[in-house]
């Protein structure tokens, strides 16, 4: 009876989503409809308080704080112009390489996600600028967006995460570990990327850089492009160092991002600050609530006893740990296309997670492992947020978009599968750097 119960609340919450509702109200009315059959199920009293008890418990953790934190100082570091910045830092290291324009963006893309850890933020930001580039020098607007969508995923994978801090939060491990941990993956999606590029190169020949840089441009270049990538190395330095917690490296990178863009670059004035403060907090308010609303589902599939239920499935069919892998991969790969990738986190790390360590998996390398699949899954067809962006900036349909994307999905899939497969790729820095994993 559970089972049912269970199978059919989680067809209620895709078909929510894919009718239009909103992704916090179709998790939050799904959560009240399962309170409902919680009480039909085992008895339990409809208490309205877990409702209120789960929201608050849901976004009142410390270290959930560090969202809005980030938020906010990647948009300051872009009202100062930081996107134009790093992509000229970008163009620069690049050079004259054969698609020149493609290997750009995915580098830029790199430097975005370590000061914004979101991939919508990058697809509309560095895709604002050089997917318009792109056609314009001579590439199709199909691969100028497969190019800017993939590379956007480098974002949540490379520090600062928010992915990464909602994972820890639901599965109490230490943020640090898992920011590290996303190093090496984040790194390497955008080398196969670049590998991809190169292959199809070959066959589409695509436009390459011809003009050179004076000294002048390449000290301005280098002055400018180095000023914004000093957050993350505050970040990443706070954080490996011990001396602060993810939540307060991110109060250190929101004042760093107010010195930079005010005395330094001197583009961003006092007045604009207001603004910068309500833009912050309706994105953190979007994310905050559709996390609080997967609290409230996540309780009641909890006292559902959704996660024994899910155990016992996967150790029936097997106890071999490469093969639960792939099953998770298969699985996850199917939900963040249709499911916000934090909401999942929220849902279903509670219930892998012991498995995994059953298994003797590691719980940073399976949070690695679960950002990776459910950040790929906000470039694919049919709910991927940044497909949508990439449609409304490049002018052409979501089904063009998709096609794009395809190649480089491949690139992202084999990466998934070797740091799957491979688990010190993303073990090894965390360990070396004293972090238990």
């Amino acid at each position: 009876m559970d089972s049912i119960v269970i199978c059919s609340l989680v067809f209620l919450v895709f078909f929510f989503i894919l009718v239009g509702v909103p992704v916090y109200i179709s998790l939050g009315l799904s959560g009240l409809i399962s309170l409902i059959a919680l009480n039909a199920v085992k008895g339990a009293p409809v208490a309205l308080s877990v409702m209120s008890s789960s929201i608050y418990t849901g976004v009142s953790s410390t270290a959930m704080m560090a969202i809005p934190f980030y938020i906010l100082a990647g948009i300051i570091m872009n009202k100062g112009g930081i996107t134009e910045k790093l992509i000229n830092l970008a163009m620069l290291i690049i050079g004259r390489l054969p698609a020149s324009l493609a290997h750009a963006n995915i580098v830029a893309s790199m430097f975005f996600g370590g000061i914004t850890g979101s991939a919508q933020a990058d697809t509309s930001c560095i895709g604002g600028i050089l997917i318009p580039a792109m056609v314009d020098k001579g590439y199709t607007p199909e691969e100028a967006v497969g190019v800017t969508v993939s590379s956007s995923t480098c974002g949540p994978i490379i520090p600062p995460s928010i992915m990464m801090v909602v994972y820890a939060v639901t599965v109490n491990c230490s943020i640090g570990a898992l920011f590290m941990a996303g190093a090496v993956p984040g790194i390497m999606i955008g080398l196969g990327l670049m590998v991809v590029v190169a292959i199809r190169d070959k066959k589409h020949h695509f436009p390459r850089m011809t003009e050179r840089f004076s000294k002048q441009e390449v000290k301005d270049i280098l002055k400018e492009g180095l000023i914004p990538l000093g957050m993350p190395i505050i970040i990443v330095g706070g954080i490996m160092t011990g001396v602060c917690t993810a939540t307060e490296a991110g109060a250190l990178a929101v004042l760093y991002s107010l010195i930079a863009g005010i005395f330094v670059s001197k583009t961003v004035k006092v007045r604009d600050l207001w603004g910068m403060l309500l833009e912050a907090g309706a994105q953190s308010a979007a994310i905050l609530m559709i996390i609080a609303s997967a609290k409230i589902l996540a309780y009641s599939l909890s006292a559902l006893q959704m996660g024994t239920l899910v155990a016992n499935l996967f150790l029936s069919i097997t106890t071999n740990k490469y093969i639960f892998l792939l099953l998770i991969n298969l699985l996850l790969l199917v939900m963040g296309m249709f499911m916000d990738g934090s909401a999942a986190l929220i849902i279903l790390a509670p219930i892998f997670v012991p498995i995994a360590t059953t298994l003797g998996i590691s719980t940073i390398h399976l949070g690695i492992i679960m950002v990776l699949n459910l950040i790929i899954g906000v470039g694919t067809p049919p709910m991927g947020a940044c497909l949508f962006i990439a449609s409304k900036i490049s002018n052409i349909s979501v089904e063009r978009c998709a096609k794009g994307i395809v190649p480089y999905l491949a690139g992202e899939l084999a990466v998934l599968l070797l740091v799957t497969y491979m688990p010190f790729l993303a073990t090894a820095l965390p360990t070396l750097l004293g972090y238990a994993v």
